[in-house]
């Protein structure tokens, strides 16, 4: 079997079964030495000195490294260089990494690690993202503690609330949430024989991880090595440095194979969360239920460090609208530092809260009015030919009123009684969530490339950057190389990730590696077929454009009787034929002043409806089921699409209902609560596909979309349930009482 839109099984699947896959912690040296890390117990503070003098005669201690053992830079970042490998200075959270220690035993580096003796001098700490806005506040970083103020102006607000008929005006809060994988991270470092630095470990970018090493040991580009393992799972936590930087400092010095596993309480402590934002929504709209004026003020909170905190202050602000055409439009969107732990990417950039406060508001509106909470989303749905808040017109692939369609279809079936009189202790009710996402980073360069080759023995070989987290994307671009090749997927070997071997994918995040790789695919498989049809041409001496490839073999246009496959053309030439691809979606920067341009060249768009049971006694929330409707374009595996979007309703549920990473307190999963089985609602997944015609096969992208509409229509079937509304997630029990005690008292 081969090609698009089939159900294959996923090709990492046997091994993950058979228990045959190589995770990070599986690779195994002989004189092989542990490491552990020092960290920081106060979140703000001078480093006045650093004594080891005590760690080091713990037994089987070979070294310990503190900043001054860095040979390059000590900064690393995706967006912005401020985030110390080792702190040479002064700590800016709880786990601030201090010293590596190196032993031969797990065991003697985690004494060695208790006896290293830190003096700090301590200074104030800056809690809210409030407090660091305010004049004198403590810095936090040479240049102060706001990282990104981003505006996005369309039309004239004032003009657009004048015309309103009914102004809607709420505040929505979310907390941090932990990405909760079940691996932890971890990894090797060593020697290879050609005198490269290998790192192995879980990463959603080799390539990055690759920059930042050289960096951190100032090592040419050449001599450092990423390989990513099977990894179990991600969600945006792995698109920083974890330990990669670690591993590669031990083994350069020590010139022996390292080992580093952190524990789950690391894992909590020291990964980037999901940005908390305080989201100050103001909705205009006319009486037929036409959105006239949205208003938004957004403040995060990034921690310590800025990852990706940039990214979510944008991004946020683009999809704050939702997927609905507005014409007055402003909104201001600002990240600042605090001493908190830090916040990074996470499945969604800012659009999973963000989505919480626009479909809120819809249905307030809604409520207001007096209208259909899916009619007033019918009414100002986008739709090909209309403008998004930043300007953008969107000439395709626009399905968020295909998936509206497809959720009432559903919705008129439903029966379902708010009270029942055997159970009156409880409330039914149901909610919409819409959302619509940009696919791929935002307003800025955003390529992919690839390479495709035919041996000399006929073997058929595809290199790409790409990390696999889980997500099946190395199913679904072998899938797309096999339709484009017209071969069979077993007959396509898959080198991945791998940077000794590979070019740069990018990142596996923005829901974008179907999208921009399987472009990119396709493109080195044009420059194959190219190179194929000149070596035809010079084998079978015929003129080069009277030949052709279709169906895995080179044709002449009028001669029917010459079928040669390409595999036979690379054998009788006796060398290799490679084809190189490249691919960047088309965007434009956006307007530094006004926020506008065109920052995704494609958007994913869904509706969730959820049905939901509230325990008026006990807080509990039970979702029973969800509608999710999503346009993706073209599913190249439906199976895994559909894995995907039950997936992210269940990481929804949490969001929605119980996770809460709470500092100083959450230390595992122990007090940590995610779904588990028995919180996972029936999930019936529709696939809406509105094909992009500049998607590989028209396909676009589902991963973070998966997601984003769940929290949204359970906190409106709330909502619905008893009569009024919570403005904080998570929805935990003791919000949802207090939300039924107002409601009494209404």
């Amino acid at each position: 079997m081969r090609g698009i839109g089939l159900n294959i099984p996923k090709v990492d699947a046997l091994d993950k079964v058979l228990g045959t896959s190589m995770y990070g912690e599986d690779f195994s040296f002989s004189n092989l030495l542990h490491l552990k890390v020092v960290r920081s117990r106060i979140p703000h503070a001078k480093v006045v000195g650093i004594e080891t003098g005590e760690a080091l005669k713990v037994t089987g201690v070979e070294r310990i490294f503190t900043a001054k053992d860095i040979p390059g830079n000590n900064r690393i970042g995706v967006i912005q260089k401020d985030q110390p490998v080792l702190v040479s200075d002064r700590v800016r959270r709880v786990g601030d990494p201090i010293a590596l220690v190196a032993a031969k035993t797990i065991e003697g580096a985690e004494e060695a690690c208790e006896k290293v003796k830190v003096i700090y001098e301590e200074l104030p700490f800056v809690k809210t993202p409030e407090e660091a806005l305010r004049p004198f506040a403590p810095p936090i970083h040479e240049k102060g503690n706001l990282l990104i103020e981003f505006n996005l102006i369309k039309g004239d607000i004032q003009v657009g609330f004048k015309e309103a008929e009914i102004i809607i005006e709420k505040t929505y809060t979310t907390t941090w949430v932990d990405h909760a994988y079940l691996e932890p991270d971890g990894g090797v470092a060593f020697w290879d024989e050609k005198g490269r630095l290998t790192v192995i470990c879980p990463t959603q970018n080799v390539h990055y991880d690759q920059r930042e090493v050289a960096s951190l040991l100032n090592l040419p580009i050449e001599k450092v090595r990423i390989i990513q393992p099977t990894t179990g799972g991600a969600f945006g936590g792995r698109l920083d440095v974890t330990v990669q930087c670690f591993l590669a400092l031990a083994a350069f010095h020590l010139k022996r194979p390292v080992r580093l596993l952190y524990t789950h309480e690391e894992v909590f402590q020291v990964i980037s969360k999901r940005h908390p934002l305080k989201i100050h929504y103001r909705s205009g709209a006319r009486k037929d239920g036409r959105l006239v004026a949205v208003e938004v003020d957004i403040l995060g909170d990034t921690g310590a460090y800025a990852s990706y905190g940039t990214t979510v202050a944008v991004r946020s602000a683009i999809h704050a609208t939702g997927p609905y055409e507005v014409p007055h439009v402003k909104i201001r969107s600002r990240m600042a530092y605090t001493n908190n732990p830090w916040s990074g990417a996470m499945r969604g950039f800012g659009v999973p809260q963000i989505a919480f406060a626009h479909e809120s508001q819809m249905d307030l509106l809604a409520q207001a009015l007096k209208m259909d909470p899916l009619e007033i989303r019918k009414i100002n749905a986008l739709q090909v030919g209309g403008e998004t808040a930043t300007g953008q017109l969107l000439r395709a692939s626009v399905g968020i009123r295909k998936t509206l369609r497809e959720i009432e279809r559903w919705r008129n079936k439903i029966s379902l009684s708010k009270f029942d009189p055997e159970r009156p202790f409880l409330r039914r009710g149901i909610g919409i969530g819409s959302m619509w996402y940009g696919i791929g980073n935002t307003g800025i360069a955003n390529p992919s490339t690839a390479q495709i080759e035919l041996s000399p023995k006929g073997e058929i070989k595809l290199y790409i950057g790409v990390a696999d987290i889980g997500q099946g994307s190395d199913t679904a671009l072998l899938q797309i190389a096999s339709e484009a090749l017209a071969v069979e997927i077993k007959e396509i070997q898959l080198i991945r990730a791998d940077t000794s071997n590979t070019t740069d994918a990018g990142s596996t995040s923005a829901s974008r590696q179907t999208y921009i790789t399987g472009n990119a695919i396709l493109k080195a498989i044009e420059n194959l077929k190219k190179e194929v049809l000149k070596e035809a041409s010079f084998l079978l001496h015929e003129e080069e454009g009277d030949l052709f490839v279709e169906e895995g073999f080179v044709k002449h246009r009028q001669k029917f009787c010459i079928a040669l496959p390409i595999q036979e053309v690379a054998r009788r030439t006796g060398r290799t034929i490679r084809g190189e691809g490249y691919f960047d979606p088309e965007t434009t920067k956006l307007d530094p002043k006004t926020g506008q341009g065109s920052p995704y060249a494609t958007y994913a768009f869904a509706t969730h409806l959820a049905e939901v049971e509230v325990d008026i006694e006990t807080g509990k929330v039970r979702v029973l089921r969800v509608i999710a409707t999503h346009d993706v374009g073209r599913a190249i595996h439906p199976k895994n699409v559909i894995g995907q979007i039950i997936g992210g309703v269940a990481m929804g549920v949490g969001f929605a209902l119980m996770e809460e990473y709470i500092p100083g307190q959450t230390i595992s999963f122990l007090n940590y609560l995610i779904p588990t089985s028995k919180d996972v609602p029936e999930v019936i997944p529709i696939l809406v596909e509105d094909q992009e015609p500049s998607g590989p096969f028209g396909a676009k992208g589902v991963g973070e979309p998966a997601l984003i509409p769940s929290a949204p229509a359970i906190l409106n079937a709330i909502a619905d349930a008893i009569g009024e509304r919570i403005y904080h997630l998570p929805a935990k029990l003791e919000r949802v009482l207090e939300a039924v005690q107002k409601s009494k008292s209404d």
